[in-house]
């Protein structure tokens, strides 16, 4: 068990308060991946906190993927996986658009770059996958709208991995459920499909030229064509009566 230092607070203590102690604990490095918190009755006196309101923070922490909650053996710190966190996310997205262009803009930051690394080290095996990807993408837009976003996240996912740099692609990573969800929101916007497979096919050249320049200016374009089509629904939706 932890030897983690926790505090003891009010008996009115709100559920989130315990939450912001237990995440701080974590910060902190008190309580690390793995950990098995004491047991709630011990937890609830040390911290002098009313056990529902404990168990209620716990569920919490559950939920967004810190704490797996074992029946019958206790809590635990869960391995804090960036893509583990961020599962519950896309529902963030299906509030509001402007996440999305959130999203487009970090994404405008990074991925260009990455294209760019990738187009001095991409290999003849990863150049035959992005080419399986855009013939998929293809048939996707015939046959199934599942095997058009698999390709479309398959691209994504090479370029990362070609550019060789473990930290860029654990990025790319940790945000494998933003991106799919942004992908069924984006999807749906009139002419989009068409012109991200255009997008891509341009990219794929790049990389296949070996131009990093090209590359960049590639996806930067991609990123900003499907940024625009969001903005201008925007718009238009804005301008509908009610």
């Amino acid at each position: 068990m932890p030897d983690a230092s926790f505090q003891q607070m009010t008996k009115t203590a709100l559920a989130e308060d315990i939450v912001a102690q237990i995440l701080a604990l974590l910060r902190e490095k008190q309580l690390r991946p793995g950990d098995k918190l004491p047991p709630e009755r011990i937890l609830a006196a040390t911290m002098h906190v009313s056990r529902p309101s404990l168990r209620e923070a716990l569920r919490t922490l559950s939920i967004i993927g810190v704490l797996d909650l074992r029946h019958g053996s206790g809590a635990y710190i869960t391995t804090l996986e960036p893509a583990q966190l961020v599962q519950h996310l896309d529902f963030v997205f299906a509030l509001d658009d402007s996440t999305y262009l959130q999203l487009f803009e970090t994404r405008k930051v990074i991925e260009p770059a990455i294209c760019q690394l990738a187009a001095q080290r991409i290999t003849d095996t990863e150049l035959a996958q992005l080419d399986a990807c855009v013939v998929n993408a293809q048939e996707g837009l015939k046959i199934s709208h599942e095997l058009y976003f698999q390709a479309d996240f398959d691209l994504h996912e090479t370029i990362a991995a070609a550019c060789g740099n473990f930290l860029l692609q654990r990025f790319m990573q940790s945000i494998h459920s933003l991106g799919m969800a942004s992908r069924q929101r984006t999807s749906v916007l009139p002419g989009i499909a068409t012109q991200t497979l255009q997008d891509h096919q341009l990219i794929v050249q790049a990389l296949k030229r070996h131009h990093p320049e090209d590359a960049y200016k590639a996806m930067l374009s991609h990123l900003e064509h499907i940024e625009q089509r969001l903005v201008d629904e925007q718009k238009e939706s804005s301008r509908k009566p009610l």
